[in-house]
């Protein structure tokens, strides 16, 4: 795909993408997507070390022992 493209093109459109965005911007375009990849690869590394199994672990978040009876209505009274 881009054997066809000379270092002239390339060249060409570094100078029209830093004549739009400016090289300020193009800087914290570039830091911003660098901590984001920093970001993405500890998220990674961090679920590697979690075990895993944790499916049938029963939480105190998950139990609906504690959930509140339904209201009788006045069709179920009759």
């Amino acid at each position: 795909m881009l054997s066809n493209v000379s270092i002239w093109q390339l060249l060409i459109v570094l100078v029209i993408v830093i004549a739009i965005f400016g090289t300020k911007k193009l800087k914290t375009i570039g830091s911003d997507v660098g901590s984001a990849v920093k970001g993405f690869r500890s998220a990674m590394n961090d679920a590697d070390k979690e075990p895993t199994g944790k499916l049938g672990d029963k939480s105190e978040d998950a139990s609906f022992d504690t959930t509140p009876a339904e209201e009788p209505t006045k069709e179920n009274h009759g």
